[in-house]
Parts: C-alpha cells; structure tokens; sequence
C-alpha cells in the first residue's frame, strides 16, 4: 500500500496540495471573546478586520501576511484569534524557510521564542517542523 502511494505521489497523479485545503479564515476567530473584553479592544477590533486579507497573503506566500498571521495564532492577539502554539510555531518555521527577500529583524527572534522550548514542546516543535513543510509545499515554495 505504502508503494502504491508512493508511486501516485511520484507520478503527480496524487497531490496532497489537491487533498488538503486550507482551512477558511473566519475558523480562526476567537468564538468564546467578544473584543470588548480584551485588555485592548481596538487593537482586537483591528485584528478582526484586517484577519482575512493577513490570513489571505499569508498561504499566498506574502512575508508580512504571514508574519501577522504566525504572531497572532502564537499569542492570540488581544483575544482576536484563538490562539494555537502549534500552528502559530509551524508559520514562524515556514517564514524562515521560505527564503523570502525581505527578511524582517524580527524574524529569527519570533522563531526562536515561539518555537523554542520555553514555549512549545519538544514534540510540538516536531509536530510544527511536519506541518511547516507541508504548507511550504502548499504555497509552493
């Protein structure tokens, strides 16, 4: 079976790009908190607003996007976005390998400490390593 797959992957005849797509932008909203409840409503109003064009640049490949994107989804930005370490690591993996033009000076210190282990896991981290790559493939770098 495992060579089966292997094959159709191999050929192009299967892409797991077709298989798995991205989740839609509003799932990421922080259900459970209303932005008049955050320590800082305008900044989480803002967040709201401007979450689907972030989120929208961010799998289109656009650095800024997904720095938006990586910060909020590790830190929950003003209660805006749930927050999902996870994820947020795995974008701050795919900001760094994606071999972008325009590095931001921010960019080694964000991976370094939403993905280091006084923030995730050794097994998280891994388990961000993995997703990293396959939304790499998904943007297509």
């Amino acid at each position: 079976m495992q060579l089966l797959l292997a094959s159709l992957f191999a050929c192009g005849c299967v892409s797991l790009v077709d298989a798995v797509p991205w989740p839609v932008a509003e799932s990421y909203i922080n259900p459970v908190v209303d932005c008049s409840q955050s320590t800082n409503p305008a900044a989480c109003r803002h967040t709201r607003d401007t979450w689907k064009v972030d989120y929208g640049d961010a799998i289109s490949g656009k650095s800024q996007g997904q720095r938006n994107v990586a910060f909020c989804l590790s830190t929950g930005c003003d209660k805006a976005i749930q927050p999902d370490k996870i994820l947020g690591c795995a974008w701050q993996i795919v900001i760094a390998k994606s071999g972008q033009a325009e590095p931001d000076g921010t960019d080694a210190l964000n991976l370094k400490r939403f993905c280091g282990p006084d923030y995730v896991a050794q097994a998280d981290r891994r388990a961000a390593e993995t997703q990293a790559g396959t939304m790499l493939m998904m943007i297509g770098k």
